[in-house]
């Protein structure tokens, strides 16, 4: 199985905690050829997607990457292209599922499905019923109308991604008409405001889905009086368990992102609610195996080598 990772540049990937890291490393154990780009090496040719990509071998011990020369490949040349370019989910990212569409092999996740499935916004369109209450606004008079309804809540932006600007506050807050200027740029921009949910001080849960599928979980649990489960932020992992609530959201949104292509994907619970879903380059492989020595990178490229071979 000859694979393209689609990523950031080598050189900022943190290989302790990187969940991409250690997928390369799995198929280059294999013997799979691997090779990678940034997406600025993406382009479009007569209709078929290709790029100037790099062979590169992964392994274990430093430096763990060991590039070769660079290539002028059509993308149709790899059995899978893994789509792992870290968020924010910008045009730049949109665009880039653009050029994946003209790739006529496999993507991991598909493209299709990174477009529609705004991570923080998808659910509040299909799935609502499992979320906190939730307000999608950029007008202070309804933001503020939100929080003397719900009491505490939580804002943040709606394409953020490791708890950059996530901010709690509550009716009273001195600082509340700033925090709702700074997120909205004014009115510019939507947010996300959501009641918050008191659970997060014992621990954020993320669970992963291989194939629709949830396959195990970490619970990442807020230190120093910080309010973010963010690992980025400095958050803490345990291992956990998945409970009937995880197991009652996973088999409503399994299905659907399972025909949607969406192979490997994260979604964050607290007090038994979906809060968010994680397509674009979700991570836990490594500190699950930690805590459990389950190493999830096989599973999941036995699940990609299989659909590659049909």
């Amino acid at each position: 199985m000859r694979s393209l990772f689609v990523m950031d540049p080598l050189d900022r990937i943190h290989v302790r905690g990187d969940s991409t890291y250690v997928t390369m490393r799995e198929c280059c154990d294999r013997g799979f050829p691997v090779a990678m780009c940034t997406p600025d090496r993406l382009y479009g040719l007569a209709g078929r997607a290709r790029a100037r990509v790099t062979p590169v071998r992964v392994t274990a011990e430093p430096p763990h990457f060991h590039p070769g020369p660079e290539e002028d490949l059509a993308l149709e040349d790899f059995d899978v292209v893994w789509m792992r370019k870290d968020p924010p989910f910008d045009m730049s990212y949109v665009f880039t599922t653009y050029l994946l569409d003209m790739a006529n092999t496999l993507v991991i996740n598909a493209p299709l499905g990174l477009k529609a499935f705004t991570e923080k916004v998808w659910t509040q369109i299909r799935f609502p019923h499992l979320q906190p209450p939730t307000l999608i606004s950029n007008d202070a008079k309804q933001i503020r109308a939100f929080a003397e309804s719900h009491g505490r809540i939580v804002l943040k932006p709606w394409d953020g991604n490791g708890g950059r600007g996530v901010l709690v506050t509550e009716p009273g807050d001195k600082n509340f008409g700033s925090m709702v200027d700074l997120l909205t740029r004014e009115g510019r921009e939507h947010l996300l405001a959501q009641r918050y949910l008191p659970g997060v001080v014992r621990g954020d849960k993320r669970v992963l889905l291989f194939d629709g599928e949830p396959v195990g979980a970490i619970l990442r649990v807020p230190q120093g009086g910080d309010h973010r489960a963010n690992l980025h932020v400095g958050a803490t992992v345990e291992a956990t368990a998945l409970d009937a609530d995880d197991l009652r959201i996973c088999a409503e949104i399994g299905p659907v992102l399972r025909d949607a292509g969406q192979v490997f994907v994260g979604i964050d619970v607290i007090d038994g609610h979906l809060t968010e879903i994680n397509v674009t380059s979700p991570t836990g492989l490594q500190e699950f195996a930690r805590l459990t020595g389950r190493r999830l990178e096989v599973e999941l490229v036995d699940l990609v080598a299989g659909k590659a071979r049909r």
